[in-house]
């Protein structure tokens, strides 16, 4: 089994070999997890003055959208990849933000005193954690008193067949296991209420959550295929493990499976995430 900082190497290794395609593709993955980064700020609340912690921003989101909204704001976003918070400090210097700085850590181990922030998102990171429970302890540590954090994870596989589309394709090539329910994985924190139970456990009160529908939308059946496959961690993953033969298979597979999505001039993929929110 592997250790947490084993994990973690991992995760950084994938992360930075992908930072080039968050970059590329820039404007679908935001337009597809904006409804997602609106729905989190509009239940943790802020404004001017607020101090705003993002965890595992990547490219900088939804820190970036909070900053924006509240220009009297602090925002610190935080990410292992110091490649993918280079665009994200990219970003915020071309939209003129002043209220933002990028600090390269784990989840686990924040270097920030105790009750240093008002809010705290993580957009789709904690599935990712290797040991949530100690994030989650580490995240009551450094929000104030009252201060509110709010997660985003995705729903079921069935929910979201804009990644089961390709990883569907891939699994027909590949047959591979389900990983350990414990394990890092996209779909970890898949059943309702696994989150909160978290932040229960850390002693976070006053706990909801609710779903968010999002859509994947591309031009066409292969751009959705070359995006997947440069900006989506387990499809590129498993695709550089494959001859070309088997790359092909499998990208015929994708575009068949796309038929159902495919009108209108655009092929427009569902899903669904699901978001918590708690207060200290």
């Amino acid at each position: 089994m592997a250790t947490d900082d084993q994990i973690r190497e991992s995760q950084r290794a994938a992360w930075t070999q992908l930072s080039s395609g968050w970059r590329k593709w820039e404007l679908a993955i935001m337009q597809q997890l904006g409804p997602v980064a609106e729905s989190m700020i509009e239940q943790m609340g802020g404004g001017d003055g607020t101090r705003h912690l993002d965890i595992a921003s990547g490219t900088g989101e939804p820190g970036l959208t909070f900053a924006r909204r509240w220009p009297g704001s602090q925002v610190v976003l935080t990410d292992l990849v110091p490649e993918m918070l280079d665009i994200a400090t990219q970003r915020a210097q071309v939209d003129g933000l002043t209220n933002v700085e990028a600090v390269v850590c784990s989840a686990d181990a924040l270097p920030f005193d105790d009750d240093s922030f008002d809010t705290i998102s993580v957009r789709f990171g904690y599935m990712f954690f290797p040991d949530p429970a100690r994030a989650t302890a580490e995240l009551r540590r450094v929000i104030s008193p009252g201060g509110r954090l709010c997660a985003a994870v995705w729903t079921r596989p069935d929910e979201n067949p804009w990644i089961t589309v390709i990883m569907d394709a891939i699994s027909a090539e590949v047959p591979t296991p389900p990983p350990a329910p414990d394990a890092p994985g996209i779909f970890r924190f898949a059943e309702p209420g696994s989150v909160g139970a978290l932040f229960h456990q850390a002693a976070l009160g006053d706990i909801s959550e609710w779903d968010v529908g999002v859509q994947l939308v591309a031009p066409s059946p292969e751009q959705y295929w070359q995006m997947m496959g440069e900006h989506v961690s387990p499809a590129a993953v498993a695709l550089a493990g494959m001859d070309e033969a088997a790359r092909q298979r499998v990208r015929a597979r994708t575009i068949a499976g796309l038929q159902a999505f495919d009108g209108s001039g655009a092929v427009r993929v569902p899903g669904v995430a699901r978001c918590i929110v708690a207060t200290k």
